[in-house]
């Protein structure tokens, strides 16, 4: 019980720090191109998580850790923020956030293939009602949202639920800062050979909240959000936690309306109180 707690605890703590990934990269998105942006943070969060697993002398991955590294550098280095940044050039922040209630339900059923977890028919149920009026919202949204951004959204969800899975397995065995530590390290080579090649070839136009904005995503989103995140998947159990994440849009839609300004309308809120709803029953019967 104490660990579920522990787990749940961890959980969250990443939740609060992602929730503020979004409104970050739209801000970023304004001045750096979203190749830019999408390998610098990679490299510069490889280049912290170089000096941590060097100080705290860590051992390296077993070779068959190899391909799930891989899996989570795809699905939470690259694919996630690659998918987001080029979304937000189509939608607002707040639009984007709704899609993140989708997040617990491709976390659950990449749990179930990837880390063997079982969960009770009626947290499908919670699960699914959660997802579902996400989508129901977005939908309603048609008018006002880009198909092409919803798209990208869609995909940015299915990698990240399969890099959130793949990783918090793997934090079982090296533990959950170590994981995204590998995961950077390993896309290192070509995050910073692509930070290279999309370099600006202009730098004074850029404000301080652009900067403020890809200073967060580089440290907070790509790796310390991680930390405890993967902590909490791999103590309290991957389709349990995960359910935190109706939690993001919450928080998220906060952050878009009081620091973007970003119009926030009645029934995106409402939807988002009935899907945080969700997070009760689905904790009861993960």
């Amino acid at each position: 019980m104490q660990s579920t707690m522990a787990g749940w605890g961890s959980g969250l703590l990443g939740v609060l720090i992602f929730s503020g990934s979004l409104p970050a990269t739209r801000v970023a998105v304004g001045s750096f191109s979203p190749l830019f942006l999408t390998s610098a943070r990679a490299t510069i969060a490889a280049m912290i998580g170089i000096v941590l697993l060097w100080v705290l002398r860590q051992a390296r991955p077993a070779p068959g850790d190899m391909g799930s590294l891989a899996i989570v550098a795809l699905g939470v280095v690259v694919g996630f923020p690659l998918f987001t940044a080029l979304a937000l050039q189509h939608i607002t922040a707040a639009h984007s956030i709704v899609f993140i209630g989708l997040l617990p339900l491709a976390t659950a059923l990449f749990g179930v293939l990837r880390g063997g977890e079982r969960p009770r028919p009626a947290f499908w149920l919670f699960s699914c009602l959660g997802s579902c009026l996400v989508v129901a919202y977005a939908l309603s949204r048609s008018d006002g949202a880009s198909l092409t951004g919803d798209l990208l959204m869609v995909a940015a969800i299915i990698v990240c639920g399969l890099g959130y899975a793949e990783g918090a397995t793997l934090s079982r065995r090296l533990g959950g800062w170590q994981v995204i530590c590998w995961s950077l390290i390993l896309s290192l080579p070509v995050m910073g050979a692509l930070t290279l090649w999309t370099w600006p070839s202009v730098w004074s136009g850029i404000g301080l909240p652009a900067w403020i904005g890809f200073a967060y995503v580089s440290v907070f989103s790509m790796l310390v959000g991680f930390v405890f995140w993967y902590r909490g998947l791999a103590i309290g159990g991957i389709a349990g936690v995960g359910q935190l994440q109706l939690l993001q849009p919450f928080f998220g839609l906060a952050l878009a309306g009081l620091l973007l300004g970003e119009p926030v309308a009645w029934s995106m809120i409402v939807v988002t109180v009935l899907v945080v709803c969700c997070v009760a029953g689905a904790k009861r019967f993960a």
